[in-house]
């Protein structure tokens, strides 16, 4: 591995830290706010709006070039966690710095590819992408780790302070700083070479779509997945903990596995086991929580299932990197790359945000299990892609 890419690798372990505290979010806000599953919804409108102001912010700090614009997230992610943790300030001013923490993430997200891809050698970018997406899932293993112990030990509370949030703070910080070490390596490229406005071609209307649908599907991974386990079946911090850490350990093993079945096997064959994947694991949560509701599952064996259940689709999620790799392969400019991936979450957080308060609703008044019987049944889309895109191989 290149030095660039040995020091892109330390930066990204920092920054996946944080992807650790998000096993604990929900019963962060289930404890500290006692929120209800509508409201659990609503709080995704600040969490995911940073998601569709990404690729416009993006744009605009575009002459700064990749790297300087990921030191910048990394800072805004520290903001928002030190006030979380030192403060658990009231409902509303919560909302304010979840909105700037998400902010930093979602403006690192499509940064992480863009400069994986761009460090890396020819022939080789779905195995670098793979090794690092598996340092970053490392990264957050640790972080599960030290939250699961601190919890099940009672070293930590969701009052103040929120320790786990700080550690967030702290390691962001560090995670910047190594992106300011980088960027003594890699030369930002001339301005007339970055995209300096968002571009809609018609040749990434599949990808396009494939963002969409991921906005849906990650929603309820995120979001009510978890509350399965949270509310139905009460669930504590430390055991979601665990859970993450069990995801991350699979994770790293699976992830750079998945990089290099995109370079074997081709990027088509890995878009329909994406969505062989999603249709299984939402068609069994629904059928668990009917099961649930119906009495038909004891407590201890709905907590084994609900928990197989959040792994796989945790799991299904990782295989969205080959997402990139198609749009690295049909890319009509490379350097729009990250660019086009910045539109695509932008994408599919318009729609995230949509869906979480629909699904509240749906939860609260039809039934939980309507929920995932929903996403299952859209994410047959996926196949159709799947079938029907062209891709250079």
């Amino acid at each position: 591995m290149k030095k660039e890419l040995k020091i892109f690798a330390i930066a990204v372990a920092f920054a996946g830290f944080a992807g650790g505290i998000d096993g604990i979010l929900a019963n962060y806000f289930k404890e500290a706010y006692d929120v209800t599953a509508f409201q659990r919804g609503f709080i995704e409108f600040p969490r995911e709006l940073p998601g569709v102001l990404g690729a416009f912010v993006i744009s605009a700090l575009g002459f700064m070039g990749d790297i300087r614009i990921a030191v910048i997230s990394q800072l805004l992610m520290a903001i928002g966690m030190m006030i979380l943790g030192l403060f658990t300030p009231g409902f509303g001013l919560m909302l304010v710095f979840l909105f700037i923490f998400s902010l930093g993430q979602h403006i690192y997200m499509p940064l992480h590819d863009g400069i994986a891809v761009s460090l890396s050698e020819k022939g080789r970018e779905g195995k670098t992408l793979g090794t690092l997406s598996g340092i970053k899932v490392a990264s957050a293993m640790v972080a599960s780790v030290v939250t699961f112990a601190g919890f099940r030990y009672e070293l930590f509370s969701f009052k103040n302070p929120v320790i786990p949030f700080l550690l967030v703070a702290v390691t962001s910080v560090l995670g910047a700083g190594a992106m300011i070490y980088l960027c003594r390596y890699v030369k930002v490229p001339h301005r007339d070479s970055l995209p300096g406005k968002i571009k809609l071609r018609k040749e990434y209307r599949y990808y396009y779509a494939l963002a969409i649908l991921n906005g849906v599907q990650k929603q309820i991974m995120i979001v009510f997945g978890p509350w399965v386990l949270v509310d139905l079946l009460g669930a504590g911090a430390d055991h979601m903990s665990l859970l993450v850490i069990m995801t991350s350990l699979l994770g790293m093993i699976f992830l750079p596995f998945i990089g290099r079945c995109i370079d074997s096997f081709g990027i088509r064959k890995i878009l329909y086991a994406d969505a062989f994947s999603f249709i299984f694991v939402y068609a069994l949560y629904g059928m668990l929580c009917s099961a649930i509701i119906a009495g038909a599952v004891s407590l201890k064996v709905g907590m084994i299932l609900g928990g197989t259940m959040f792994i796989f689709d945790r799991m299904s999620m990782n295989l969205g990197m080959v997402r990139t790799m198609y749009l690295r392969n049909i890319a009509v400019d490379k350097n729009e790359l990250t660019q086009t991936i910045s539109l695509g979450i932008s994408m599919d957080h318009v729609v995230a945000i949509s869906c979480a308060m629909l699904s509240g609703y749906i939860w609260s008044s039809v039934g939980p299990q309507y929920v995932f019987y929903f996403t299952a049944a859209l994410s047959v889309l996926n196949l159709l892609i799947a079938k029907t895109v062209e891709i250079n191989e």
